[in-house]
């Protein structure tokens, strides 16, 4: 969606926001100018249909006078309180009810409200909008003229919003990318596939290196290559760098991801193994904030890197009972090929170590069906060895709108990890049912984070894709969970 920022506004279609005062109804100052160019009529239809302003509430008004075609009242709730959030999510809501309109260009009432039409606040509101009107139609060829998006220009009547804009921008366009990627199926998106797309961002600056199994397998890399080795497709380990922080260290981002996971010879029930195509949702992550960060030129050094792999139970398919050498030395006892996330990313951690020394390390990753049972949809799981640096994520998350939620780390969970006949096991018990998964497999990959590293994890298996979705920015599968959360640490924390 093209978004612009212009004081002469012309579309015959309109968002404006009406909100409550102490409960009652109270248009914004925009949507009181409004009402009076239709007369009242907007007024008027809002009572008829008993339109109280709530948040995320929809009324749309059609012809309400000779110029205008329709417009969409957008509740905020109440007016005091509304700030550059409420406005991006009402601002979803409102192009949402316009997407398949059959109306091409809107704009959006904001000049004239008080300390809220700001350059910020406008470039969030173009945020917002074109977060709603991401769509994945690339394999529906039969979609009827009005399934069809229709609305392709935003206007947003503060003309210095175009000064904020570009760094929202390059979001959406990170955003989107691990949206796009998430939602790719495993037979197009094998990691072959993943790591070519991910060449593409050398157009933006970024340093892209790709090794194969035999580079892998000469580093030592067997925890990784394991998880691969009964599939068809080559694993591959994708390196992106973006040196705009001079010689400092940079932050190191590291994505899981397993292109499809069937479990392996631990296979998985049918039931819902489609949606195991999102198993890169860490990687997808990683991938797409490299992308809003060289998008808006950050002045920082990251590195993000990926493990590309799929889980496959052929007749070369790592077994129960295996053990593996990971590149850190240490030897783990594979009682199940389906706790297979953490095979990948410690393998990826170490490398991103001994090669990069970064500062700090996270970790994303749809690691464990167990931060789903303690969180559902709605918060990440968090695990760090670093109150500060967890402290600088969870600040970032609540910002971002993409919170997150710690968990504690331990001697007592770890020991859970031990093995009789290797360095450690990749799960607490073979047949299942032991408690504390997520915590367990934070503290197995804490195994591998060199002493006076910061490092956290943090797990979205809940929040990568997700059934169902009431927030309007968001589809109802691949949302581009962590996109947001790590842009806006890298701006808050790292950037000189």
């Amino acid at each position: 969606m093209k978004i612009e920022f212009t004081s002469f506004t012309e579309s015959k279609a309109v968002i404006a926001f009406v909100g409550q005062t102490d409960g009652t109804v109270a248009f914004s100052v925009p949507a009181q100018k409004l009402d009076r160019a239709c007369k009242g009529r907007l007024a008027k239809a809002a009572a008829a249909a008993k339109f109280n302003g709530a948040a995320g509430k929809v009324l749309s008004v059609h012809a309400p006078n000779d110029k205008l075609d329709v417009v969409v009242l957008v509740g905020v709730g109440e007016l005091a309180k509304v700030d550059g959030a409420v406005l991006e999510r009402a601002a979803a809501s409102g192009v949402k009810s316009l997407l398949t309109s059959g109306v091409e260009t809107a704009s959006v009432a904001l000049a004239g409200w008080k300390k809220l039409a700001t350059a910020v606040n406008a470039a969030r509101v173009g945020f917002g909008a074109c977060l709603a009107a991401y769509r994945f139609d690339t394999y529906r060829t039969q979609l009827k003229p009005e399934q069809k998006p229709s609305l392709t220009t935003l206007e947003v009547d503060v003309a210095e919003g175009a000064e904020a804009w570009a760094a929202h921008q390059a979001v959406v366009d990170g955003v989107s990318l691990a949206r796009d990627l998430v939602n790719e199926p495993a037979n197009i998106l094998h990691p072959e596939a993943f790591a070519k797309r991910l060449k593409e961002l050398t157009a933006l600056g970024v340093e892209v290196e790709i090794l194969g199994e035999a580079q892998m397998a000469a580093l030592g890399m067997h925890s990784l290559l394991g998880v691969g080795q009964g599939s068809v497709r080559e694993s591959q380990l994708v390196v992106m760098k973006w040196n705009g922080g001079g010689d400092e260290a940079p932050l190191a981002l590291v994505g899981k991801g397993v292109c499809f996971d069937t479990g392996g010879i631990s296979l998985k029930p049918s039931g819902g193994m489609e949606e195991m195509k999102g198993d890169m949702g860490g990687a997808a992550a990683v991938a797409g904030a490299m992308r809003a960060i060289a998008g808006r030129k950050a002045k920082a050094n990251v590195v993000g890197l990926v493990g590309l792999v799929e889980n496959m139970p052929d007749g070369q398919a790592q077994r129960p009972g295996d053990i593996v050498t990971s590149m850190s030395g240490q030897t783990i006892e594979i009682l199940n090929t389906d706790a297979e996330g953490r095979l990948v990313l410690c393998d990826v951690m170490t490398y991103a170590q001994e090669k990069h020394k970064p500062k700090a390390m996270i970790d994303l990753a749809t690691l464990t069906g167990a931060i789903i049972i303690s969180l559902g949809h709605e918060f990440a799981g968090l695990f760090s060895n670093s109150d500060a640096l967890s402290a600088k994520i969870t600040q970032a998350g609540t910002l971002a709108e993409e919170p997150v939620w710690r968990f504690p780390l331990t001697p007592a969970y770890n020991k859970l990890m031990d093995s009789s006949v290797a360095d450690m096991k990749n799960v607490q018990r073979s047949g299942g049912g032991a408690g504390a998964g997520s915590i367990t497999a934070a503290q197995f990959l804490q195994r591998f984070v060199q002493d006076g590293v910061e490092w956290a994890h943090i797990d979205i298996a809940g929040t990568a894709w997700k059934p169902g979705n009431d927030d309007p920015r968001e589809p109802s599968w691949g949302t581009g969970y962590g996109v947001r959360l790590l842009n806006r640490l890298v701006a808050d924390a790292f950037e000189s």
